[in-house]
């Protein structure tokens, strides 16, 4: 029997913009994780998760038909990975065999509270790394997430996978998307073993160290989203408006670029005021796009923590879910944290996942 666990994640800044070739995104990695369980069966193979027996699934009408929209159920994500890692294994030339595979997540509350940690991205990456394992197919972690990624991309169509870099190297990462219309024509050209080996496009990971004075704290505003639909929503807007999108795109790496400055200078006041231009940039892509990603609640955590003197956004895509909030280790944060009970905003006890 192998375990492997994968943990969540939070965008800290570069939402949207990192969807793109080669934009950068800061993303750390929380303590919350999934744990996937391996084991060799006889007779037949499983697949067993306590928290997604029940899951839900959405679906629109085109014309008469029912179209399902797949993205946001777990299940989706660990067969693709169980896909493409069994691939693997065979262009490795190991023999393939029967198992139960087990998912156990703390991504979620106990109540079934979703808390937007990137629960897809851990489960694929922990069902790469427990199978991995398993096959004895000794992946390196660059192998390991360009596999992750593949198999999340196969499922999600957009986004950027910098949650897959997160449950993959842990920690806080600066982060650029890889070219995925480059991977789309590779994959026709090479295996899946020599995809793993080579340099993706525009990929960049890099692991920051933040400084001793920074203090991150994670708010929940009591409303789930749905990334990849948010993403959707705001693509539209990019093809409508091309020249804002454009300089959106160029105010958004300079932002993050200044960020990533502050954490290798260890300044946390330039990453703070980073934090703040990132938040103001987004709602202006949010007023020429048309769609609400700063919600009411994620700006009342906003203006709160702002009060304490703390810089605060909302996380990821916005539109609900958590914002983080970037403030001195030294500030006294209960009253912040009482405020933002009162307002109905759960504050989460999360701690950076450092992966040794």
């Amino acid at each position: 029997m192998v375990t492997a666990k994968a943990p969540g994640k939070l965008y800290i800044a570069g939402e949207y913009a990192v969807v793109e070739t080669g934009y950068p995104a800061i993303v750390v990695a929380m303590n919350q994780f999934v744990t996937v369980t391996v084991e060799p069966a006889v007779k037949y193979g499983s697949i067993i998760s306590q928290q997604y027996q029940e899951n839900s699934l959405q679906w629109q009408r085109d014309g008469t038909r029912l179209v399902f929209d797949n993205r946001d159920n777990p299940f989706h994500y660990i067969l693709s990975a169980i896909r493409l890692t069994e691939k693997y294994a065979i262009q490795m030339g190991v023999p393939l065999q029967l198992y139960k595979l087990e998912v156990d997540s703390d991504l979620d509350s106990d109540d079934g509270k979703k808390y937007g940690l990137g629960s897809s991205a851990a489960v694929t990456v922990a069902t790469v790394k427990a199978l991995n394992e398993f096959y004895k197919l000794e992946m390196t972690p660059a192998q390991l997430y360009k596999l992750a990624a593949i198999a999340h991309l196969d499922v999600q169509g957009n986004g950027s996978l910098g949650d897959i870099a997160a449950s993959v190297y842990g920690g806080w990462l600066a982060y650029r998307s890889f070219d995925k219309s480059w991977l789309a024509a590779a994959r026709n050209q090479y295996s899946l073993r020599e995809l793993l080996n080579m340099t993706w496009p525009q990929l960049k990971i890099e692991l920051l160290t933040a400084p001793k004075d920074l203090r991150l704290l994670v708010g929940w505003t009591g409303s789930p989203a749905s990334t990849s639909q948010l993403v959707d929503r705001v693509s539209i807007a990019k093809a409508e408006r091309r020249s804002e999108y454009a300089q959106f795109l160029n105010d958004s790496e300079s932002i993050i670029e200044n960020i990533i400055t502050g954490f290798k200078q260890h300044s946390l006041a330039k990453i703070k005021e980073g934090i703040h231009a990132n938040r103001r940039l987004l709602n202006r892509l949010a007023d020429f796009s048309g769609v609400e990603i700063e919600t009411a609640p994620l700006r009342k955590l906003r203006e709160i923590a702002t009060d304490f003197g703390g810089a605060a956004k909302f996380s990821g895509a916005g539109g609900g879910d958590c914002g983080i909030v970037i403030i001195d280790k030294q500030t006294d944060v209960s009253a912040l944290l009482d405020r933002w009970q009162n307002a109905d905003i759960e504050p989460l006890a999360l701690k950076v996942h450092e992966i040794n």
